[in-house]
């Protein structure tokens, strides 16, 4: 049920950005230390997007999720990334998607520059 939900989140997420002008460069992917959701392109800068998809608040809002050793797992996977790629002439960063599930909407929070 949670990976469907979170399926479903990211789905809403990538729409959310495309219509913000993002393009889409990788999705889920995945290396010995952990795994980006999203990366997305905006003009000069790469975006690292972890999406975190919750039907209620009652534990929490769902970017408490992305704890400290989730950004440090984010953050390596990312360089890993970039050093794979051969990325030198864009900028990037590290956004969180909050996507709230509630009663059939889904309702979204984009926190950009959510960690360094």
């Amino acid at each position: 049920m949670n990976q469907i939900l979170g399926k479903s989140g990211e789905k809403t997420a990538l729409r959310y950005l495309e219509g913000k002008g993002y393009q889409l460069v990788c999705q889920n992917y995945r290396w010995r230390s952990g795994e980006i959701d999203l990366i997305m392109k905006m003009q000069n800068t790469l975006v690292f997007v972890e999406v975190k998809t919750r039907k209620t608040t009652r534990y929490g809002l769902p970017r408490e999720a992305v704890t400290f050793a989730k950004q440090k797992k984010i953050y390596q996977t990312a360089l890993q990334y970039i050093q794979r790629f051969q990325i030198k002439h864009l900028l990037f960063r590290f956004d969180v998607i909050e996507v709230f599930a509630e009663n059939g909407e889904d309702r979204i929070n984009h926190i950009e520059r959510a960690f360094y």
